[in-house]
């Protein structure tokens, strides 16, 4: 399973012959600077864990370019049915075996609305399992004792957690995050987009390393294996 990192809290898996595109935010986000087409992307899944623009700004051109499955949760999938698009529903609790792997929705603390006011639904995050292995995909999120369960049912390989504080976690919060989940390798995201979400990478780092865990920051095109 391969991972690529596609700025703020996009990602590219690609799984099982499959691939899924996370929270598409790409032609609006000036970190990535021309570095990613969405012409090039080609997903079979969008995975979508909330409505805000953030995460859903390329939803629509792209999965129209690639007849891509939006896969939220009812309100979302149903907002990007209604413009035209394929769409699988899904809510918190819920698992769904896809020809990929299979996908859990699970809960996430934020907000969620569409940038013209439309309501989102419940936020939420992904359990995703494929070729053996299971991501947690936290979403926008702050710290939840409901993390504490995901390791009742999963032993994560991976769990990809907001950084950036203010809007979601920080590092601090994550850093207990990986303890409830019980997952020593995270992959960040949600930093250094904006303002408010700038972080300090070498601190962040030391932080994870001095409880024995690692944290990966990857450059926009960066990928790992899994």
């Amino acid at each position: 399973m391969q991972i690529t990192f596609l700025g703020h809290a996009t990602l590219l898996i690609e799984t099982a012959g499959k691939r899924l595109l996370v929270d598409p935010f790409i032609s609006g986000n000036e970190k990535v600077d021309g570095k990613i087409d969405i012409k090039d992307l080609k997903p079979d899944y969008i995975l979508v864990t909330h409505a805000h623009q953030d995460h859903t700004l390329d939803v629509e051109e792209i999965g129209k370019m690639s007849n891509a499955t939006v896969v939220s949760n009812f309100e979302i999938a149903t907002y990007f049915e209604n413009k035209g698009l394929k769409a699988h529903p899904m809510n918190h609790g819920g698992n769904w075996k896809f020809d990929f792997g299979t996908l859990k929705y699970v809960n996430a603390i934020h907000t969620s609305s569409f940038a013209d006011g439309t309501y989102g639904g419940q936020p939420g995050g992904f359990i995703l399992s494929s070729e053996g292995k299971h991501i947690y995909i936290a979403g926008d999120t702050a710290l939840t004792m409901d993390m504490k369960l995901i390791p009742m049912s999963y032993q994560l390989d991976l769990a990809v957690l907001p950084i950036g504080d203010n809007f979601t976690m920080g590092v601090d919060d994550a850093l207990l995050a990986s303890d409830f989940v019980e997952c020593p390798k995270i992959l960040g995201c949600h930093y250094d987009t904006f303002g408010y979400i700038v972080i300090d990478h070498d601190q962040a780092i030391q932080k994870f390393s001095k409880k024995g865990k690692e944290l990966i920051l990857l450059e926009i095109g960066g990928s790992l294996t899994v």
